[in-house]
């Protein structure tokens, strides 16, 4: 990581700084703690829309500034890996929440030690950073309301069934609302990596879950479809495939979409 060399910041200090920051500051720390990482882009596109900026520089030069002192005060740290490369600029940094951002949210002293995670866990933290944040800049232009989400750990359900104690771990839980309607998704952001057997079991593990009647009976008798997003049609068609041949998997439960048709996935524009 690049962040600043570490200094202690007393629990005062802390709580000065806490009353220091905007809601903005705050908004921007918040979202990077719940979902991880999140590019300089992405936290533009949220946090500092070009709506409210004179244009798209005034808008990136407003986000360099306060990025920049966020890492400052160590709120957020810069890791060393970088989204395309030199030529992205400061756009394709990429930041997690540092040492005194943990305190500030957590209102404690509690600190746990950041390391540079795995490109596995780059690539995929970030795949799901990114359709929070398409969803997120859908819904400010109209296109839909953005009712709730959730990224893991909230996004886990727990529940009993025969085996005992099971873990469902979704990447990603969205409610959204189109026109009168409201659709929940359980979100699983492939990237490629995971072999066919493995989707097929974590397919088998929602199943037993919607059929432990857990989240019908806390969402009004509703259970959330699952989207399986994936790099490319090649992927898609191997996916469908492995889900199509186990007759133990609802076909109605899953549908399949690449990373460019997702957002119309969502709002039940294509199927």
């Amino acid at each position: 990581m690049t962040a600043a060399k570490r200094r202690y910041v007393s629990a005062r200090g802390v709580a000065q700084l806490r009353e220091r920051l905007s809601e903005r500051d705050l908004a921007v720390i918040r979202e990077v703690a719940c979902l991880r990482l999140m590019s300089a882009r992405q936290i533009q596109a949220v946090h500092f829309p070009d709506g409210e900026h004179d244009n798209e520089q005034a808008a990136t030069r407003a986000r360099q500034r306060v990025l920049a002192r966020l890492i400052r005060e160590q709120l957020l740290i810069r890791l060393e890996r970088r989204i395309g490369g030199v030529r992205a600029g400061s756009a394709g940094f990429v930041l997690a929440l540092g040492p005194v951002g943990q305190r500030v949210l957590a209102g404690s002293d509690q600190r746990r030690r950041f390391y540079e995670p795995t490109l596995r866990f780059f690539d995929h933290t970030l795949a799901t950073s990114r359709l929070v944040v398409d969803v997120q800049v859908a819904a400010r232009s109209g296109v839909l309301d953005l009712l709730d989400w959730q990224a893991e750990p909230k996004s886990w359900r727990e529940f009993a069934s025969i085996g005992g104690r099971r873990v469902l771990r979704p990447d990603l839980f969205l409610a959204l609302g189109s026109g009168e309607y409201e659709l929940r998704w359980f979100c699983e952001i492939d990237r490629a990596t995971e072999s066919l057997p493995t989707v097929r079991q974590k397919c088998r593990l929602y199943v037993a879950y919607y059929q432990a009647g857990i989240e019908q009976a806390r969402g009004g008798g509703v259970f959330p479809r699952v989207c399986w997003i994936v790099p490319d049609e090649r992927r898609a068609a191997q996916v469908r495939d492995a889900i199509r041949r186990d007759k133990a998997l609802p076909d109605r439960l899953f549908v399949v979409t690449t990373e460019v048709t997702a957002l119309d996935v969502l709002l039940g524009v294509t199927q």
